[in-house]
């Protein structure tokens, strides 16, 4: 059944009308049809089982059939925060950690940084919607706007994350990990001393060349564990990957 993202702000007479971009996305890509179901999810943890009974180029309306909640979401909260990278590198893993399930990603512009101004956040997070739609969640990741990597300890957006419930019973917030080629603990060792275990986390990768000794140093004052891959050197868009996998994994996500 098709399914796409729609931030509902009211239904009338039972009804939703559809425009603009997405009109023409469920006519010309979808080719829905007068009669087909449609699945539509707001980004707050709702789902809407709708049938269309109206099409066009400019408007589709459906029908409500069935309101119904559908968190699909991750008990971890986690967070991306990605040395930005070259082309279709950034754009992969927006994607990929769109579908694996991280919360925020936030765009780093560090020392090493290849790119350090870009107007593709707008595409990203069209490509975080889209992943989203794609892989069944029922939220739509915050992609932010990019950030130096020291403003984002400056303005202590890591030291005072947003107070939320525990995800996780006895568990702590605002615990992290920043991966560096050059050193750090084994992944396994890392986790051990994680006690307990975070309700919120933070990963941390670096662009292509990765991070200089400064910021790792800025990371550790900061409360960040340094980890390691081990002894292979992988591109950033690889580590960004099996970080966030490795990450739900150790902490229950995806067992």
């Amino acid at each position: 059944m098709p399914r796409i993202y729609l931030p509902i702000s009211e239904i009338k007479n039972n009804r939703i009308s559809i425009t603009g971009e997405k009109a023409r996305y469920l006519n010309s890509v979808l080719r829905c049809r007068k009669g087909d179901d449609l699945i539509i999810f707001d980004g707050k943890g709702n789902c809407y089982r709708t049938n269309v009974i109206e099409v066009d180029k400019r408007e589709v309306v459906t029908e409500v059939e069935e309101k119904f909640p559908c968190n699909t979401e991750s008990h971890i909260n986690i967070t991306l925060m990605q040395g930005i990278l070259k082309g279709e590198k950034m754009d992969m893993v927006i994607q990929k950690a769109t579908e694996l399930g991280v919360r925020e990603i936030i765009p780093a512009i560090t020392e090493r940084s290849q790119l350090r101004q870009t107007r593709k956040v707008v595409r990203w997070r069209k490509i975080a919607e889209e992943a989203s739609r794609q892989s069944g969640r029922s939220m739509i990741p915050i992609v932010h706007d990019p950030m130096e990597f020291k403003e984002f300890f400056s303005k202590q957006t890591y030291i005072n994350y947003p107070p939320q419930p525990p995800l996780i019973k006895g568990a702590v917030k605002g615990v992290g990990f920043i991966f560096y080629e050059e050193g750090g603990m084994k992944l396994s060792e890392a986790f051990a001393s994680l006690v307990p275990y975070p309700s919120s986390f933070f990963v941390v990768i670096g662009p292509e060349g990765g991070f200089i000794k400064k910021e790792i140093n800025l990371a550790k004052e900061k409360g960040l564990i340094v980890a390691s891959f081990g002894e292979r050197i992988l591109r950033a868009e690889t580590a960004a990957v099996a970080a966030v996998t490795l990450v739900q994994f150790l902490l229950g996500d995806m067992c």
